[in-house]
């Protein structure tokens, strides 16, 4: 991403079931030179409700073998729907599992290993017993000894010289483990340098917190264009690339994952490349070269990402730009293939061009995959949502069919065009554009949770990989805290199940007189309701509430009870609770009708005087007298949250921004104040030149 932008996981329901098969049976030789046997450890490392993702390690413990076919039968009439590293047929519970083109050997003592996802309805057991090219494995050999002839399989140690043609390994297993991930957001890839952009200094302490919340991998975005020299050799400052190597190495050490990438060299000096495309190539070779040779023995466990975000100025067009992008990727995947050592088979990540996940970006990356026939190339794509609700702009102000729909659109053509085909995918970057702890109110916290929690689920059936965007709106590096633990606990609870939700989290109570009973809906996603609690006090179900279906009905003696004095704001918290997740808090708001008062000033500063008595702005429409919209964004008339309009609730002011009014005609504008108790208030403006007046209306 833009970090300058300040702000910006699939994660299988991970059990942690391991099943280890090593089953007795009989052994048979193939003839009488020759002596069969073999091990299997079948280890299912996600599980969600009608899915699992399952590994399957085979190890040779006979002669060497050129084919094989792995062959078990579901004992619970599990089905795989698909598999990477091999060729799976089924018929009924009958699996048979055979080698691919690149993994058609297993040397004495050597291990093929091989994964899929697949189905399950009543129960999930692990399969009895597996055999090998018809025979039963037992964990061990009998017969002839190997021959001493030298084995076929790889060195144990890396040779120099580049791979013509990589070992495969497993990227699915690689990327799987890697839920969920972490960015170490504007930071290495801050401009100039790491504290640049307001973060601290990064500590292996925080890395360590970070693991310790749960995380398994951390994606750290470098931007290197400050921090090389010049032509031909480009040649990255040793104290920089002792940096980054001193953060690699601490991830590493906490049992990371870890994830570096060229960064914001992508709109620095990357998209030149139509113009200049013989700089750009060279700048980008030599610095790619060098990071790889730096990490050329580092755990496989570090991958490389091509570019963040790639875009090209200059172009005619997409055609152009997916074909830089591939010259591009392509470069990148020959270069560090060539550098040897864990270079030869360590998983590479391939962006789209901007990270984008419409059809057209996917189909091209995939071109891409095509043509490089390599199995340790991963996908990756951003995602922030759809953008009227990220930003909250044209009234997108609630988690609706348009978000939901949005999501479930980019993630099930990512899953169909990379994850069905046996290519692991990374949501490198994900969450809402404008949620940040410096800007409050742009997104109205409860919509935000609902997000969390279907991007999590949505994410990790789809066996999709992602990578919270972090800039310091989620961790407050300098504390080891979350700004908001409720958001984090959503945002973690997702990783494994689903929550339970509401319409809303904010019921609102009039500041005086009668308080009548409210109705919500529950979102169940797939729990059931177990009752109200008001901190360790259930609530009566009957008295204080009654449920049908999914309506959730608050009485008005509980809601007159929980307002307690009436004060403007929050007065009381209650908990909805249900069979699994989180629990989704309610605040029980008393309030007045805001008001208004008459106010003049410029277009670089004018203020609303503005009594909100309780309540909070949800957005803004702007209208000319012939009802069109005025102002910025004029397709629409619902402006966008703080960069066009900004409450300050302590001040008891809503100020319109010099943005705003520089795309504004003189003359007079009626502005209408979408609050999120339901009321509204009309407000008119009227603007000459640089001077500006309002009114009550």
């Amino acid at each position: 991403m833009h970090s300058l932008r300040t702000v910006r996981l699939r994660i299988g329901a991970v059990l942690g079931v391991v099943v280890a098969l090593l089953t007795a049976g009989t052994l048979t030789a193939v003839t009488a030179q020759a002596a069969a046997g073999c091990g299997v450890t079948y280890t299912v490392t996600a599980q969600w409700s009608g899915g699992f993702t399952a590994n399957v390690n085979v190890t040779n413990t006979g002669d060497p073998i050129n084919g094989w076919r792995l062959a078990w039968t579901f004992p619970s009439g599990q089905q795989v729907t698909q598999a990477w590293n091999t060729t799976v047929t089924s018929s009924g519970a009958q699996v048979t599992a055979a080698n691919t083109s690149w993994n058609t050997a297993i040397a004495t003592n050597a291990t093929v290993s091989f994964g899929f996802n697949g189905s399950w309805t009543s129960a999930n057991t692990a399969p009895a017993s597996f055999t090998l090219n018809g025979f039963t494995c037992t964990g061990g050999g009998t017969g002839p000894s190997p021959s001493p002839s030298p084995s076929p399989s790889p060195s144990p140690s890396p040779s120099p010289s580049p791979s013509p043609s990589p070992r495969p390994g497993d990227a699915m297993a690689t990327v799987a483990a890697m839920r969920p991930g972490w960015n170490l957001g504007n930071t290495l890839d801050a401009i100039p340098d790491e504290t640049a952009w307001g973060n601290p200094l990064t500590t292996q302490a925080m890395l360590r917190h970070v693991r310790s919340q749960g995380y398994k991998s951390i994606r750290i975005p470098i931007t290197w264009s400050n921090h090389h020299g010049p032509a031909p050799a480009y040649t990255i400052d040793a104290a920089w690339l002792n940096r980054v190597r001193q953060i690699v190495d601490w991830s590493l050490a906490e049992g990371l994952y870890v994830l570096i990438n060229l960064h914001h060299d992508s709109w620095q000096w990357i998209n030149t490349y139509p113009a200049d495309s013989t700089t750009v190539t060279n700048r980008y070779i030599a610095l790619w070269r060098q990071i790889a040779g730096t990490f050329r023995d580092s755990s496989p466990k570090l991958l490389f990402e091509s570019i963040n975000e790639p875009q090209f100025t200059g172009t005619s067009g997409d055609d152009q730009n997916y074909q830089v992008l591939n010259t591009l990727n392509t470069e990148f995947v020959r270069l560090v293939r060539q550098t040897g050592g864990a270079n030869a088979t360590r998983v590479l990540v391939l962006p789209t061009l901007y990270t984008n996940g419409d059809q057209g970006r996917l189909d091209a990356l995939r071109s891409t995959f095509d043509s490089l026939r390599d199995p340790n190339l991963a996908a990756t794509v951003h995602f922030y949502g759809w953008w009227p609700f990220s930003v909250n702009i044209a009234g997108g102000t609630r988690y609706d069919s348009n978000v939901e729909q949005d999501l479930i659109g980019t993630f099930d053509r990512v899953r169909d065009t990379f994850v069905s085909r046996g290519i692991p995918v990374i949501i490198g970057e994900w969450a809402l554009l404008n949620w940040d702890h410096t800007r409050p109110g742009i997104i109205e916290r409860g919509e935000f949770l609902k997000f969390l929690e279907a991007v999590g689920y949505h994410a990790r059936v789809r066996n999709l990989t992602t990578m919270v965007w972090d800039a310091g709106q989620f961790l407050n590096r300098a504390t080891l805290q979350w700004r908001d633990q409720g958001v984090f606990d959503m945002m973690k609870a997702s990783w494994t199940t689903r929550s339970g939700t509401a319409s809303t989290d904010q019921v609102y109570v009039p500041h005086s007189g009668t308080i009548p009973g409210q109705t919500l809906t529950l979102n169940l996603n797939g729990t059931t309701f177990q009752g109200l609690r008001q901190g360790t006090t259930n609530l009566v179900q009957g008295t204080d509430y009654t449920v049908s279906g999914t309506s959730l009905t608050l009485t008005s003696a509980a809601l007159t009870r929980l307002a307690g004095n009436r004060a403007y704001g929050v007065n009381a918290t209650i908990e909805a609770r249900f069979s699994q997740g989180v629990p989704w808090q309610i605040s029980i708001i008393s309030s007045d009708p805001p008001s208004q008062a008459a106010a003049t000033g410029t277009t670089s500063s004018f203020v609303i005087p503005t009594q909100f008595r309780g309540d909070q702005l949800a957005t803004m429409e702007a209208k000319y007298a012939d009802g069109s919209p005025a102002g910025p964004a004029n397709w629409t008339p619902y402006k966008q949250f703080w960069d066009h309009f900004q409450p300050d609730y302590s001040a008891n002011t809503i100020t319109l921004k010099p943005d705003f009014f520089a795309e504004v005609n003189d003359g007079r504008v009626t502005l209408t104040f979408h609050f999120w108790s339901g009321r509204q208030l009309t407000y008119s403006i009227t603007k000459s030149g640089t001077t500006v007046t309002g009114a009550t209306t």
